[in-house]
């Protein structure tokens, strides 16, 4: 049974259904059904049209209900709810990060245009949680959101009602190829993402220094430099740091390249080891011309793990290697 006959059919209850399981992280699409039923009630008033007002709020209020179920998982298990979420997201190498800095910057309010934004919705929510945000407060702004969200789907519809009765006709009229067609399309996505996303860390310096190994040079007389290319949303959430580390942002690589010789040996980390971040960075860095970069396996999660200490936040790193700073000399 194709989408349609079943949004015909079942109406407002396939919508709540739809919505519920999209909201709880199923990567199954809500917005195409909300777009149907739209152009169903501008071209059946006197049916679908009736049942607009309830298809609205049942929508809400499954997508709050949904929304709901990873907030309390944040607020549950706090940061390791966003590691995660951060091995289950499609996209986990961008948008987790990307939101980070996002709710770092708007708090609860991004939950208004969470859903608009590919990725958001799904690490903004569970953050929520986490950062302890009272539900009442995580309610309104994800109402809010959810309420924009259900109407630009159903507006959809109803303004486009006519081209999508047309594709009706032929959904119904080629049905015994169409089911094939669009699966065959949605694994060929998926195979595309795959590739790309493979072929992103073919590109990247994939030279890694293991937890033992950045253990022993932290020991050594002269150590490396080491960078933490967490956000700083992420430093809040988990506020320690391994000892002797230095913050580093992407959109400031300016004063890492000022700072330090082309010799210097770095390593860098982040937290979720199925993210790039520090692979990104390392690149960032052999571009500018250091030759001795690399990322840390794992993580500073690999690093607690393996019981080695580390420094609770805010700390304030004034200690300098003594070849470094000769070496900075010389230059």
């Amino acid at each position: 049974m194709l989408l349609h006959e079943l949004v015909a059919r079942y109406g407002p209850a396939f919508i709540f259904l739809n919505v519920l399981i999209r909201s709880l992280g199923i990567p199954v699409p809500a917005m195409p059904s909300l777009a149907l039923f739209g152009a169903m009630a501008a071209m059946h008033p006197a049916t679908a049209g009736s049942q607009l007002l309830p298809t609205f709020a049942l929508a809400v209020l499954a997508t709050l209900s949904g929304d709901s179920v990873l907030y309390l998982f944040g607020r549950r298990y706090g940061a390791n709810a966003l590691n995660t979420i951060c091995e289950l997201s499609p996209s986990r190498d961008a948008c987790v990060k990307r939101t980070e800095r996002f709710f770092g910057r708007w708090g609860v309010r991004i939950l208004t245009v969470a859903k608009f934004i590919p990725g958001l919705s799904l690490v903004s929510i569970p953050m929520a949680g986490v950062t302890h945000t009272p539900w009442p407060r995580f309610a309104m702004y994800d109402s809010i959101g959810a309420a924009l969200w259900t109407i630009a789907g159903l507006s959809i519809g109803m303004l486009f009602a006519p081209q999508l009765e047309t594709l009706f006709a032929l959904a119904h009229r080629f049905s015994h190829i169409a089911i094939p067609v669009v699966l065959a399309f949605l694994v060929a996505y998926a195979i595309y993402n795959w590739r790309r996303r493979n072929q992103v860390l073919q590109r990247l310096p994939t030279v890694c220094a293991t937890v033992k190994e950045l253990d022993l040079a932290l020991r050594s007389n002269c150590p490396p430099v080491v960078l933490d290319v967490r956000t700083g949303e992420k430093r809040k959430l988990a506020p320690y740091i391994i000892p002797n580390s230095l913050p580093a942002e992407e959109d400031r690589l300016d004063e890492i390249t000022a700072r330090f010789p082309k010799n210097t040996k770095i390593i860098i980390y982040c937290s979720c080891h199925n993210e790039v971040s520090a692979f990104l960075f390392a690149k960032s860095l052999h571009d500018a011309g250091f030759s001795d970069v690399r990322a840390l396996s794992g993580g500073i999660d690999a690093w607690r793990r393996a019981g080695h200490p580390v420094i609770s936040l805010p700390i304030t790193h004034t200690k300098t290697c003594a070849c470094q700073s000769s070496s900075m000399a010389a230059q």
